[in-house]
């Protein structure tokens, strides 16, 4: 079974090789029929702390890291 991509943004990186990500998904209302926003946050591993407030990045399945962090940071989408 293939690891799962998903991309958002970084919204904290306060922790030591950590950043927490922003994902926002639309999905539609099952009765309503109209498109509804989702948002969920994931930490996920930066071992060189190298991904700032406001980066767009990957972020790709990982095994357990600790007790929060099942993600891994694969690239960013913005290169500054």
């Amino acid at each position: 079974m293939p690891k799962r991509v998903i991309e958002g943004t970084v919204i904290s990186d306060k922790s030591d090789k950590t950043v927490v990500i922003s994902v926002i998904r639309k999905v539609k209302h099952p009765v309503y029929k109209k498109f509804i926003t989702r948002k969920k946050k994931y930490s996920a591993h930066d071992p060189e702390n190298k991904y700032k407030v406001g980066d767009v990045v990957s972020i790709i399945e990982n095994k357990p890291i600790s007790k929060s962090k099942r993600w891994h940071v694969l690239d960013s989408k913005v290169e500054a």
